[in-house]
């Protein structure tokens, strides 16, 4: 009882136009050269939970979502994370205050999905982590599991977790690239975000991860 009258306040909270038309912006290009090396991305890395309340340009968000799904060979449909089978379970969210977009890979470009400032609500969801709602961004990576429990069964659990932490593991290299700090969270309610974000129904949250610049 608790937990409904819990999901049922934060979707209020957090309630905003849900865009039926399609509201969709395209990213500029990524950057394949960047000012450190992936060995210094590597040995600096930490996570950050301190951010300053400066936004992100266009650019160092659309590097991002590159990194966590862009696509790098377009025959194939490879993209800059493995996937067991290519089965690609995975959907990336971008939270902002401006709103809740989609990452679309494949056009490299962005669907704006609910037009409200969402992040106190995942401040909340996340058992008040303050630090998400102070980041500028918040990177959600949720997964289709069906997509892969088609071709893998039982055992796409395992698969889609190990590679939500591929995805993970490229956002936060990427951020370090850019100067910029993050932080991987796995402890909210699941249902909470879900319900906030207006997920659709297939889409499970699995990390939440805000990206800023370190204070």
């Amino acid at each position: 009882m608790v937990r409904s009258l819990l999901i049922i306040l934060m979707f209020l909270l957090c309630s905003g136009e849900v865009f039926a038309a399609r509201d969709i912006q395209r990213l500029p290009d990524p950057r394949y050269t960047g000012r450190i090396t992936l060995e210094e991305s590597l040995a600096h890395r930490r996570s950050e939970r301190s951010f300053q309340t400066a936004g992100l340009t266009n650019e160092q968000i659309a590097q991002l979502l590159w990194a966590a799904q862009g696509i790098t060979e377009r025959t194939w449909g490879f993209r800059t994370a493995p996937s067991a089978g290519g089965t690609y379970p995975l959907e990336i969210y971008l939270v902002k205050r401006d709103g809740v977009f989609h990452y679309l890979p494949l056009t490299h470009s962005l669907e704006k999905t609910k037009d409200t400032d969402c992040r106190p609500s995942l401040t909340r969801a996340s058992l008040g982590q303050d630090f998400l709602g102070d980041a500028p961004v918040v990177i959600v990576i949720a997964a289709d599991f069906e997509k892969t429990e088609v071709k893998f069964g039982a055992r796409a659990q395992r698969y889609v977790h190990l590679e939500a932490g591929h995805v993970a593991e490229n956002i936060l290299l990427q951020a370090e690239a850019l100067g910029l700090g993050a932080a991987p969270v796995g402890s909210f309610w699941d249902d909470v975000v879900k319900a906030v974000l207006d997920l659709p129904y297939a889409h499970d949250p699995l990390y939440l991860i805000p990206v800023g610049y370190i204070k």
